[in-house]
């Protein structure tokens, strides 16, 4: 009978494969790629001890901890130590995002799409879809643990051992199996994919702050988290196991929970139900504006507050980044007072540039939303109507274009209000206003940039998603990896001054806007002429 369940399961799965199999490529190439590429650049930055040791003393403060999670001892720091310092966390982010991406597109996706009673109208078992995207995360976090660790061991820097190089991997290839399993779970309670992305990707940065919290405050709580979990294993020191048992079992309960709940709920449906609204529509939720917004506002709320407690937490451990500075000798000799100011203040700019790309991600996906109600042939009710594509487009492209100075503002008050409590001194507003809102002119150009997209080319859209993690790559790595100067201005960000260390170039920035016009104006104009779908 158990067997039934799971029938057809193989085909399902080459049908998943063949859907998915470019985009999970993308990812993986990328992961795997940039881990590699940064470790073999690792020995040739740390080529001594004293490297070694002056970059460990910076690791050691609590804003640094907060951000990459606890430091290794500094007698039995490494190169391999440096490296997963600085790579590790946030790689099994990007590894957690990949899972829980996947995992939503082929399950409650697929269901909204309509794509699974196709399958299911064949002979195939209840479970076979659901068991079909567990074996493609299977062999995704399989190749992932595989390829990084024969190919951390060959690079073989201080400290790449072959049992901490499969270690390295395995902790990758089980947290993403951990949020892959999380994902299945929460795509059995919620009953959007909508709802399912957001709260999936929404976990991840909750489960970062709480470790971000528990690193500086308490163990204990930092152990709730399974990314707490991941940065305890001391890889290439000690290399401790147990986090990588604790995330195999964590998503082996979680995959048994959701095919349990999956068999018991009916298609299109989650176990909690939305809350049904009105009967009655609002003049508001009748127009355009109030019905994108009624759309996506969950959405936009969750990523305002999410930022906003990232940089507030962030800026409440700001005080404890000056004192530790003030009382470490070797950092004391090493800067002057005036460069002690100014590394406070590199540590703000580096934090805006990366929060900032998250904001990035926000508003450039409420622009594609579009395009995901035109896939699913949702936005014919919208044309079959007096209502002009440009002013449907106009109002998703206002509505992002609002929002990231809304999420740049709440930003910049997370980090000044939550600053002033723990710096002696104080934190001048300019600093944080003035360093989130320069941002705001990328913010746009990107948004323009998928804009365009959207309009001329709308199969290519991924390309933003590209772009971003580009951004990201070389805001986050810049100042570790010479990267060619080609590279680093194909990022936007590299245009944009990094307030208050410098000064305002008015002409870059007035380039950099009419740019965002140019790219905003022929996306329009490609989204009203284009036939749809292609």
């Amino acid at each position: 009978m158990i067997g039934q369940w799971f029938k057809g399961t193989r085909t399902v799965t080459k049908i998943l494969l063949h859907q998915n199999g470019f985009k999970l490529g993308l990812w993986l190439f990328g992961i795997i790629g940039m881990s590699l590429v940064v470790a073999s650049v690792y020995p040739t930055v740390y080529t001594n001890q004293e490297d070694l040791i002056g970059f460990a003393i910076t690791m050691e403060n609590p804003a640094m901890n907060a951000m990459l999670g606890p430091n290794y001892p500094i007698d039995k720091y490494t190169v391999g130590a440096a490296f997963a310092n600085e790579m590790l966390l946030f790689t099994a982010i990007a590894v957690a995002v990949m899972n829980s991406l996947f995992v939503s597109s082929s399950t409650r996706n697929d269901e909204e799409s309509g794509r699974l009673e196709y399958i299911r109208a064949l002979p195939v078992g209840r479970l076979s879809y659901l068991a079909a995207s567990g074996i493609i995360v299977l062999l995704a976090n399989g190749l992932l643990f595989l390829i990084l660790s024969v190919g951390l061991t060959i690079i073989s820097a201080s400290g790449m051992s072959l049992e901490a190089s499969l270690l390295y991997g395995a902790l990758l290839g089980t947290c993403g199996l951990f949020f892959a399993g999380l994902t299945v779970f929460i795509a059995q309670l919620a009953d959007t994919a909508r709802n399912t992305t957001m709260l999936s990707i929404g976990l991840v940065i909750v489960l970062y702050l709480i470790r971000a919290i528990g690193d500086v405050w308490n163990e204990a709580l930092a152990l709730i988290s399974p990314l707490g979990w991941v940065v305890r294993t001391q890889v290439f020191v000690t290399n401790t196991w147990w986090p990588v048992i604790n995330l195999l079992v964590g998503a082996g309960v979680l995959l048994i929970v959701a095919l349990y709940l999956n068999h018991r709920r009916d298609i299109d449906t989650g176990l909690i139900s939305s809350y049904k609204g009105k009967d009655k529509a609002s003049a508001f939720l009748k127009t355009p504006v109030g019905l994108i917004w009624h759309l996506e506002k969950n959405i936009l709320i969750g990523w305002t507050v999410m930022l906003f407690l990232i940089s507030a937490a962030f800026g409440a451990i700001l005080g404890d980044l000056e004192t530790y500075f003030a009382d470490v000798e070797f950092i004391e000799g090493f800067f002057s007072k005036e460069a002690g100011a100014v590394l406070l203040e590199q540590f703000i700019v580096l934090l805006m540039e990366i929060l900032s790309i998250f904001t990035a991600i926000a508003v450039t996906s409420i622009v594609f939303k579009l395009k995901k109600e035109e896939k699913q042939q949702r936005i014919e009710h919208y044309y079959s109507r007096s209502v002009s594509r440009n002013k449907i487009l106009f109002t998703y492209y206002m509505i992002s274009l609002l929002f990231s100075c809304v999420i740049q503002f709440v930003i910049a008050l997370g980090l000044y209000l939550a600053a002033n409590q723990s710096l002696a001194a104080g934190l001048e507003w300019s600093v944080a206003f003035q360093g989130a809102f320069i941002y705001v002119p990328a913010l746009w150009f990107i948004l323009a940039l998928a804009t365009f997209l959207l309009g001329v080319w709308p199969k290519g859209s991924s390309f933003v998603w590209m772009y971003i993690a580009l951004t990201l790559t070389v805001v986050y790595l810049g100042g570790l990896i010479d990267f060619p100067e080609w590279l680093n201005q194909l990022s936007v960000f590299y245009f944009i001054p990094k307030v208050p260390i410098e000064t305002i170039n008015w002409t870059e920035l007035e380039m950099l806007i009419g740019g965002t016009v140019l790219l905003t104006v022929l996306g329009f104009i490609g989204y009203n002429r284009r036939d749809f779908k292609n």
